[in-house]
């Protein structure tokens, strides 16, 4: 575009509407113009961005009209329901939900992993572009170069999930059940069914027929489409942990060719979006304090895996900040390849 381009941002109210527009003020993204769009019940609130009031407008099929660029967090069935149109308006959608990630002929892109996939797509034209999942992308900045040096046959994931990957409310409700617990009350329970406070349990996504919830079934299902993979095998384990920000991940792979565990340290030192914390001396690894607030995935516990004789396995332990690697930023570094 010869211009910065009109952008508009749907969902602004919630975490990850919050936190686009903290990454586009970072990153110093170009706008001529912002709509900040959300629910009816959020129209009219004042929202103070780079020094300027805006006032939260209601979401309508209207509300596209001269949109460039529109940021969607505002939960699938919105997306399904306005995306569309949007596109149809010549609006470049970068949506956030699972709403369209498996859709063929909608990119799902991890710009580190296949920007190639998006070189087509500019501003000013009509497109849907899909966010993956927070937990494939934490996992995929990591393992997709050392895919690239030695084919990954199979991958078994364990994670652990903050709050923050349901949204703000889910938060809110770590914090009010933590101070109940403290004093001795019975912590109310409103997001989640079980308490949150002091406890872990299986993701809070939808059971599957196999066993699996939804939230695991994404990882391997969109590993395969970012990879345009299927041979790779993964299974994993999804778990929510009594953290407030940012998700981190146990992550075995085993190779087609050997890899030794010095190599892959030194190709995730020269990959883009890792910081390394491997400090075996003083056994000091990611932690979701390291990663909270910040860009980069970060990695450790780089090890091979001693099950093994062929030096074919690698075991790995990652943290990345859900709202910023996970969603919005994201969202955002896919905006800024098509600038």
């Amino acid at each position: 575009m010869s211009s910065a381009p009109c952008v508009a941002i749907v969902g602004v109210t919630g975490a990850v509407g919050q936190e686009f527009l903290r990454v586009i003020e970072q990153r110093n993204f170009p706008f001529s113009e912002l709509r900040l769009l959300a629910s009816a019940r959020s129209a009219g609130k004042p929202l103070t961005f780079k020094g300027k009031t805006y006032k939260v407008e209601e979401l309508k099929d209207t509300s596209f009209k001269g949109v460039d660029l529109a940021l969607f967090s505002a939960g699938g069935s919105i997306s399904k329901q306005y995306a569309p149109i949007a596109k149809d308006a010549g609006v470049a959608v970068v949506d956030n939900s699972s709403a369209f990630r498996m859709t063929d002929g909608i990119p799902l892109i991890v710009p580190e992993v296949n920007p190639q996939d998006m070189k087509h797509l500019k501003l000013g034209k009509g497109c849907i572009i899909a966010n993956p999942n927070c937990s494939t992308i934490i996992m995929l900045v990591p393992v997709t170069p050392l895919h690239r040096a030695a084919t990954v046959k199979r991958m078994v994931v364990s994670t652990y999930q903050a709050a923050s990957g349901a949204g703000y409310a889910a938060m809110m409700e770590l914090e009010e059940q933590s101070r109940q617990v403290l004093v001795g009350q019975t912590p109310v329970c409103k997001i989640f069914k079980q308490q949150y406070a002091f406890n872990l349990f299986s993701h809070n996504s939808d059971m599957q027929p196999n066993g699996y919830n939804q939230e695991e079934m994404k990882m391997l299902k969109e590993t395969h489409k970012i990879w345009s993979d299927n041979k790779p095998r993964i299974t994993t384990t999804c778990v929510r942990v009594p953290v407030m920000r940012a998700h981190a991940e146990s992550i075995n792979l085993e190779f087609e060719k050997p890899l030794d565990e010095n190599d892959a340290r030194e190709i995730l030192r020269k990959a883009p979006g890792i910081t390394l914390i491997d400090d075996r001396a003083s056994n000091r690894f990611p932690t979701p304090l390291d990663a909270s607030g910040n860009d980069d995935i970060y990695v450790g516990r780089i090890r091979n895996d001693i099950s093994r004789d062929d030096k074919k396995g690698l075991d790995l332990f990652v943290s990345g900040d859900q709202l910023r690697k996970g969603a919005a930023l994201n969202a955002v570094q896919i905006a800024e390849l098509m600038l």
